[in-house]
């Protein structure tokens, strides 16, 4: 009997039928909505199975929400991601806190609650971004703290054409300041106390550097702002220009800042490749072609949002009550490759 069992299991795992696909929304064409047909459908050997249909799906609608599966535990949430994508990433030139969870699953963002963040990419200003990321959610917060997504192929789409050929021709910049008692620490972006560590890192990750004090310290890295797709070889809108500019602050925080540093003293600030100004009018066109884009849903327990993140832009709402999002990132990829 015991073979039989297994090559019955076999069989009804790998089956595509016993899951059902269509988008949440019946206007938009995302988040891709999966649920089981039938229930005790094991998520983690389903997506063993079907790894190819999960990157035909992200491919075409760039998002996939799994609903109704039982992930119970962070546990059961890495074994998904290794199967759809592979080994999880560590989170490395880190821009936000967060902490690890277990292994490389860490929470989402550690920022206030009362907060919102902008729509961006994960890590489009790094030497390396994850191709995959992942969101699950061990609770839901009482009120708010969606995950609003954006598919970049349509913001691109959204933005002037003489403001897309203006970051087409000179790129864009991140300028980061670290030790002013803003921000994170270096050490903690670098993962190091060791000044050369970090001088090897910017070097080989295309990082322009220098020193203040032996606690102070300035980079600079120049990026594209338009990327084509590795995969499907569409253009895509694909970098924290909007999002680590000033002017997207939340304007109470922004104006608190500013009373004390100047704009080129912040933690973050952005650039045309070339050093010069973005305009804060071009940052708000920028602003409204992701939220025209925009697309939001209710989190419920054992959610699991699936982006592929060259093509989806994602977020945070404001949130009451005990919120807990994790997140995993997978499958890493050069930016010297675009």
């Amino acid at each position: 009997m015991k073979p039989i069992l297994v090559r019955r299991r076999s069989i009804r795992i790998a089956s595509p039928a016993l899951v059902t696909a269509q988008p949440l929304y019946a206007d938009k064409d995302f988040p891709l909505l999966v649920v089981p047909t039938v229930e005790g459908v094991d998520l983690v050997a389903w997506a063993e199975c079907n790894r190819a249909l999960i990157d035909e799906y992200l491919q075409k609608h760039g998002a996939i929400l799994f609903r109704d599966f039982d992930i119970r535990t962070t546990i059961n949430f890495e074994q998904f991601v290794r199967a759809s994508a592979g080994e999880l990433l560590e989170y490395a030139d880190q821009t936000s806190p967060r902490h690890k969870v277990r292994g490389n699953v860490y929470t989402s963002t550690d920022y206030p609650a009362r907060q919102s963040i902008f729509l961006h990419n994960e890590s489009s200003y790094a030497a390396v971004w994850p191709m995959r990321i992942f969101f699950f959610c061990v609770s839901p917060a009482d009120e708010g703290g969606e995950t609003p997504i954006a598919d970049v192929r349509n913001v691109l789409s959204r933005i002037p054409t003489h403001i897309k050929q203006r970051f087409v021709e000179k790129g864009w910049m991140l300028a980061r300041t670290f030790g002013d008692g803003l921000g994170l620490l270096w050490q903690t972006v670098f993962q190091t106390t060791n000044h050369k560590t970090v001088e090897d890192y910017c070097r080989q990750a295309g990082i322009a550097f220098e020193w203040k004090s032996s606690d102070q310290l300035t980079t600079r890295q120049i990026r594209k702002a338009v990327v084509n797709h590795p995969q499907t070889g569409e253009p895509v809108w694909f970098n924290h220009a909007t999002f680590f500019h000033s002017s997207t602050i939340q304007p109470e925080i922004r104006q608190m800042l500013l009373t004390q540093y100047s704009e080129r003293q912040l933690p973050y600030q952005t650039y045309y490749g070339d050093g010069s100004d973005i305009e804060d009018s071009t940052v708000e066109t920028l602003r409204a072609a992701y939220r025209k884009e925009m697309v939001s849903f209710s989190w419920r327990q054992d959610d699991i949002l699936m982006l592929d993140n060259m093509l989806v832009a994602h977020g945070r709402n404001p949130f009451t009550g005990p919120r807990k999002i994790v997140v995993g990132m997978a499958q890493p990829f050069n930016y010297t490759e675009v």
